[in-house]
C-alpha cells in the first residue's frame, strides 16, 4: 500500500509518485523502465500514463491517494484508494475536447461525509435487501437499515461502512499496455452483519478505445450473499452543465422487476413493453420521466432494474447514452443479468461539485450493472449466493465515442 508520496520519478511512458525505500517501490520503478524500454522497441509514439499523488486526510488521519490511468489520446480516469471512487472521467466531445462527465468532490472527506455513493465501489452488496435482512442455509442474518423510501426501511449498497468508505489497498500497474489500477479489500467475518471473510480484487483498466473497464473477483470462506457494482454518476455534457434529461437512452431490456412504495422488487419479472419503462428504442429520459405511472411515483422518476435480455453471463451489450449537444456516446458491456438505471432523482441542489456548480434535480445518472435488489429473499431471482471454493467472476466496460 502506497504511504504518503515523497518524491515522483518518472520515465517516459509511466510515472510514479513513491518514497522509494523499499524492495518494493523499486520493483515498480523497475517495471516501468521495463515497460518503457519495450514501447521504445515497438516503435510507439505515445505511451499511456499513471500517475498517483495525494487526495487528502480522512478524519480518523488515514491518508488517500489519488490515481490517473490516462490513454495515449488523453481519455482519462481518476480513481481513489477510497471507495476505490472513481472521482474525475475525462471524456472528448464531438469537436474533440476534453470534459469531466462524472460527478463528484474534490477531495475524500467530502465522500466520507456526503457523498450519495458518488462513483463508488459498492458491496458487500450492491442496492437494497428488504428490511436488513435475509436467511442463508437456515440462519437469518441482520444487517443495518440505512435506507427507508416510503417509510420501508433496507439495508442500502452495503450498510453504514459499505465498501464504498473503506481504504483499499492499491497496486498501479501497466497490463498488455494498458494502465491498470488493482485493488483489494477484505471484509471480515460479521462486517455489516455479513457471514463469512469475503476477499475482493476489482481492477480499473483505462483502454485504447477509450473504455473504462472495471472487473471484479471475490472468494469467501463461508456462504455470503455479493453483489459488487461501481456507483459512478454520469453528466454527458459535463458535471455541472445541467440535467441528463435530453440524453437519449437505449437498454437492451425487455423486462423489469417492479418494486413496492419502499422501492423493493415484489419478486415479478415482468415486460416492459407498453409503460415508460420501456427503452428497448431510444428515447430522451426527460421524455416520459413524469408521466402518470405507479413505478415512476415510487421512485420518484427512474430508480429500477432492468432485466437485461443477456443472460448468458457473457460480456454483452446492455445499454447506450447519447448526449446530442456534446456528441458523447456511452456503450455499456456487461457479463452481469441486471441493469440498475438512476436518473439522479435524490440530488437537490445542496451538493457542490468539483467544478464549484450545484448538483440540482436529475443532473446526473447511473447505469449500474448488477444482480437483482434483494434477491436474498428471492428465490425466483439469480442467486447472488458466493460459497467457499467458488469465485465470483464479473466484468463491466463502459465506452465512448461520439456521434
Amino acid at each position: 500500500m502506497l504511504e504518503d508520496p515523497a518524491a515522483l520519478q518518472q520515465v517516459r511512458g509511466l510515472s510514479f509518485q513513491f518514497p522509494m525505500k523499499t524492495v518494493v517501490r523499486l520493483f515498480y520503478c523497475c517495471a516501468a523502465v521495463l515497460s518503457c524500454a519495450a514501447t521504445s522497441l515497438l516503435g510507439a509514439s505515445a505511451t499511456p500514463v499513471i500517475t498517483v499523488k495525494s487526495f487528502g486526510q480522512l478524519p480518523d488521519g488515514r491518508q488517500t491517494h489519488l490515481y490517473t490511468l490516462e490513454n495515449a489520446s488523453g481519455f482519462r480516469a481518476d480513481i481513489s484508494d477510497l471507495g476505490g471512487v472513481v472521482v474525475n472521467l475525462l471524456v472528448p466531445d464531438k469537436a474533440g475536447q476534453l470534459a469531466d462527465v462524472s460527478l463528484g468532490f474534490d477531495n475524500a472527506a467530502q465522500y466520507l461525509k456526503e457523498s450519495p455513493f458518488f462513483g463508488a465501489l459498492i458491496g458487500r452488496y450492491g442496492n437494497r435487501i428488504a428490511h436488513g435482512k435475509f436467511t442463508l442455509d437456515g440462519k437469518t442474518y441482520s444487517l443495518a437499515t440505512n435506507n427507508s423510501p416510503g417509510g420501508i426501511p433496507c439495508s442500502l449498497h452495503g450498510g453504514l461502512v459499505g465498501f464504498d468508505k473503506v481504504v483499499w489497498q492499491a497496486r498501479p500497474t501497466i497490463v498488455d499496455g494498458n494502465p491498470t489500477l488493482v485493488l483489494n479489500y477484505l471484509s471480515r467475518d460479521g462486517e455489516e452483519g455479513y457471514p463469512g471473510n469475503l476477499s475482493v480484487e476489482v481492477t480499473y483498466t483505462v483502454t485504447p478505445k477509450n473504455e473504462l473497464r472495471i472487473d471484479y473477483k471475490a472468494t469467501t470462506d463461508k456462504a455470503t450473499p455479493v453483489n459488487l457494482t461501481n456507483h459512478t454518476y454520469f453528466n454527458l455534457r459535463g458535471e455541472g452543465n445541467g440535467t441528463i434529461l435530453d440524453h437519449v437512452l437505449t437498454m437492451h431490456a425487455s423486462k423489469t422487476t417492479p418494486v413496492n412504495a419502499g422501492l423493493i422488487p415484489t419478486g415479478e419479472i415482468v415486460p416492459v413493453a407498453g409503460t415508460p419503462l420501456d427503452f428497448t428504442q431510444p428515447h430522451a429520459i426527460g421524455e416520459r420521466i413524469d408521466a402518470n405511472n405507479e413505478q415512476l411515483k415510487f421512485g420518484g422518476g427512474y430508480d429500477h432494474n432492468w432485466v437485461l435480455d443477456n443472460q448468458s453471463g457473457k460480456l454483452a451489450l446492455a445499454a447506450t447514452v447519447h448526449e446530442p449537444k456534446s456528441g458523447r456516446f456511452m456503450e455499456v458491456l456487461t457479463t452481469e443479468p441486471g441493469l440498475q438505471f438512476y436518473s439522479g432523482n435524490f440530488l437537490d441542489g445542496t451538493l457542490t461539485g468539483k467544478s464549484g456548480k450545484k448538483y440540482p434535480f436529475r443532473s446526473g445518472l447511473c447505469l449500474e450493472t448488477q444482480h437483482y435488489p434483494d434477491s436474498p429473499n428471492h428465490d425466483n431471482f439469480p442467486s447472488t449466493i458466493l460459497r467457499p471454493g467458488e469465485t465470483l467472476r464479473s466484468t463491466t466496460i463502459y465506452r465512448f465515442s461520439t456521434k
